[in-house]
């Protein structure tokens, strides 16, 4: 009884395209998360901050959500995008990114509205041609600078993260001189503990 009823409500939830709609090869969630500078986040606080917005499963359901959320560049103060596949919480500890990193890529106030839209429209598309390797894509808006970021699930794949970066340039139009640097995740919870003073612990 007590599995019939979880099965049904798992059969309820599940997101599928509408009638004449364009299937998306995966289907993915929208989340947002905003926090105070300046204030210790550990992994558990950060996972209670950031919000599920919405799972989409085709073109045409992408669209109502986006066409309704606010554009990264309106956002104020220390806010996130993120736009993961189903399934993939945007942190270090998931399954499917633990063992991989993410080109960074920071930005000069008044880009993060046009590179966030030609970053996630090229990834529903299946632009980056690296199989299932992409796992989600992150807009960070800061005081000083916007950043963005695409995450994949191997850090140690060196031509699958030379491929993304080459097709991150070439989709976001970036000027030659801008500086993309590729972290693993691995390193950014050891940079985050350092920073911190914190063993066992990660966040961001």
């Amino acid at each position: 009884m007590e599995r019939d009823k979880s099965q049904s409500i798992s059969k309820r939830k599940a997101v599928v395209p509408g009638p004449a709609e364009h299937p998306l090869q995966y289907n993915y969630t929208f989340w947002y998360s905003r926090r105070t500078p300046g204030r210790p986040t550990s992994s558990q606080s950060y996972e209670q901050n950031i919000k599920q917005i919405g799972t989409f499963a085709s073109v045409e359901q992408f669209w109502r959500f986006y066409s309704h959320m606010v554009r990264p560049g309106d956002l104020t103060g220390h806010s996130d995008f993120h736009l993961f596949k189903e399934g993939i919480k945007p942190m270090w500890e998931d399954d499917a990114n633990k063992n991989g990193g993410k080109w960074i890529i920071r930005l000069r106030k008044g880009l993060a509205s046009r590179c966030w839209e030609n970053l996630i429209l090229a990834m529903l598309g299946e632009q980056f041609m690296v199989g299932e390797e992409i796992c989600g894509a992150v807009v960070s808006v800061r005081f000083q600078e916007d950043i963005i970021s695409i995450w994949n699930k191997t850090a140690s794949d060196q031509a699958t993260t030379a491929r993304i970066r080459d097709t991150l340039r070439r989709v976001l139009n970036l000027p030659p001189n801008t500086i993309m640097e590729y972290k693993t995740h691995t390193d950014s919870i050891k940079a985050w503990e350092e920073f911190h003073g914190l063993v066992n612990s990660s966040g961001r």
